[in-house]
């Protein structure tokens, strides 16, 4: 019996062990990645460096034409900045890439947004057009609608940081938010190799940009996907009616609401990157942990936000919402509907009006 009773407990400690490690492996791919590498000094050999890529398979050229940006990478280092503009941490970067572009451009610094899309809408140029201009970038930036860029880069992420010398050689690479000063700390070491390469006089690294970086939750609910498709592996849908692949479905007032799970009630069709509104009205239900949520939509409608069973107040409004606890949709794009200061766990409600309306994600900060 008591030979029975160890292996037992022998076998329950290895099942909890497992299911422990399983669990830290989950919540890893649910954080978000950042990865960071700088390869070598530039008197060393670089036969064994990757080359950056050429730019294929371009749909649009901002800032830039094909001529002048092929003219401006020789001889240049090259930052390539792989982005979306629906993407919250693709946004949260750009105030630094915009300052190292105003900062060290005249020093040698070529800036390239890759700008690589997730969802259809981010194919438009007039919407790539209007997110240039609405943070600021003068850089160029490529459209790489059809990925072909993202995958000479051999890449699987937003964002991501490629860092070239000036003889196109592959120096650094950043996947994700932060480390800002270690890039520029790489973009100045990297210009004086240029300089020194030239015969150039090049002053000493001078101080870096100072722009207060995003402080994330560290407990927080992950990106949820209202797309069947774009939730495959990661299907956060807590109502009963579930995905239905091209269909409209009736979801229906929930019994009890999950963390981490939305709820959408009303009839609402289901495609591979989003849900659409078809009744006039509708509603979605979440209960989440995170001091920011956004939402990533489409078309128009008016939301109306209630936050614990009450309409929003300014102490949790979003930087989007304009008047009280409404949110006016007019563009394909991401609106901040949530900013508080500290991290906790509530119950929002969306009531939308507008059928057509489509909500792609929720992503939480």
């Amino acid at each position: 019996m008591n030979s029975d009773i160890k292996t037992g407990l022998a076998l329950g400690i290895i099942i909890v062990a497992g299911l422990g490690i399983l669990g830290v492996t989950f919540l890893s791919l649910d954080q978000e990645v950042q990865s960071t590498n700088f390869v070598g000094t530039g008197s060393q050999d670089k036969s064994g460096f990757k080359r950056a890529p050429d730019l294929v398979g371009v749909a649009n050229y901002l800032n830039t034409t094909p001529e002048e940006l092929s003219e401006k990478i020789k001889g240049s280092v090259v930052l390539y900045d792989i982005w979306t503009y629906s993407c919250i941490n693709c946004i949260r970067t750009l105030p630094h890439i915009v300052a190292w572009n105003d900062k060290y451009a005249d020093q040698g610094l070529l800036i390239i947004g890759v700008h690589s899309p997730e969802f259809e809408f981010e194919k438009d140029l007039g919407n790539v057009e209007t997110a240039v201009k609405k943070y600021g970038i003068k850089y160029p930036v490529v459209m790489d609608n059809d990925k072909e860029i993202w995958k000479a880069f051999e890449n699987r992420f937003w964002p991501r940081k490629y860092i070239a010398d000036h003889e196109g050689f592959l120096r650094y690479d950043k996947i994700g938010e932060g480390g800002y000063q270690e890039t520029e700390r790489v973009i100045q070491k990297l210009l004086e190799e240029r300089a020194a390469a030239l015969g150039m006089q090049v002053a000493s690294a001078s101080s870096l940009v100072d722009i207060k970086e995003f402080e994330h939750s560290l407990f927080r609910t992950p990106e949820l996907y209202f797309g069947y498709e774009f939730a495959q592996n990661r299907n956060q849908l807590g109502s009963a009616e579930g995905f239905k692949h091209g269909e409209t479905v009736s979801y229906l007032e929930p019994n009890s609401i999950e963390l981490h799970k939305f709820y959408p009630i009303g009839d609402w069709t289901n495609y591979k990157e989003s849900m659409e509104l078809v009744s006039d009205t509708g509603k979605i239900k979440l209960r989440y942990n995170a001091k920011n949520v956004n939402i990533v939509t489409a078309n128009t409608a008016e939301l109306e936000i209630y936050l614990d069973g009450k309409p929003l107040t300014a102490e949790h409004a979003g930087t989007d919402i304009t008047d009280g606890n409404m949110l006016q949709i007019t563009k394909d794009d991401l609106y901040n509907i949530i900013s508080s200061e500290t991290s906790s766990t509530h119950l929002i409600e969306i009531n939308a009006k507008g059928a057509g309306f489509q909500i792609f994600t929720f992503t939480f900060g």
